[in-house]
């Protein structure tokens, strides 16, 4: 399955790429494929294992804020594998091209 989630913090100003910074590391370090975007992280694997890690970060944000929100949306498909890149690829297919896709300079 894949998940996209976004963790927000409430009541801690307006910049919060610090925040999302730690959650991330946490995302990483789990060995989890997933995908950063500017507004959610997308993650792939199995129920127990994504949702542990939200709960987890989760719990994280909660120690750095004063109020927390999250939201999850679940692409469920029991016994498919490579959903990040999949996706991508097969619409790239019926398009017969690569899609464009943003490109960040490193600053």
């Amino acid at each position: 399955m894949i998940v996209e989630f976004t963790i927000s913090p409430i009541g801690v100003g307006e910049s919060l790429s610090k925040y999302v910074a730690k959650v991330i590391d946490l995302v990483d370090k789990s060995g989890l494929p997933y995908l950063l975007t500017p507004m959610g992280t997308i993650v792939e694997g199995e129920w127990d294992e994504v949702m542990d890690l939200i709960k987890r970060c989760h719990h994280l944000m909660l120690e750095m804020a004063p109020r927390v929100t999250t939201r999850i949306y679940i692409d469920d498909r029991p016994g498919r594998k490579g959903l990040l890149e999949y996706k991508t690829k097969s619409v790239e297919e019926k398009l017969g091209r690569p899609i464009r896709r943003a490109k960040l300079e490193a600053q």
